[in-house]
């Protein structure tokens, strides 16, 4: 997964995802990558919303709430 830190108001993320070795190229909209990523983003900008873009080809964008023990997920692909 690579990542970059986006200063858009409103896109905090920016990531393609690749696993050639499980036969995956690049998968599109990645959730489980993210679930990892938005804790990190939370605690760094104090923020408890996160929007996240995957810049696949087919691209999708993620909105996280995060909560100390949860990330819930909504978002369109």
């Amino acid at each position: 997964m690579v990542v970059m830190y986006n200063d858009c108001p409103f896109v905090i993320c920016v990531s393609r995802t690749f696993a050639p070795k499980l036969g995956v190229a690049e998968d599109p909209v990645c959730v489980s990558g993210h679930c990892h990523l938005v804790p990190l983003w939370a605690h760094k900008l104090g923020k408890k919303d996160i929007v996240a873009y995957q810049a696949s080809k087919r691209g999708g964008t993620l909105v996280f709430t995060y909560y100390e023990d949860t990330v819930e997920i909504s978002g369109q692909a």
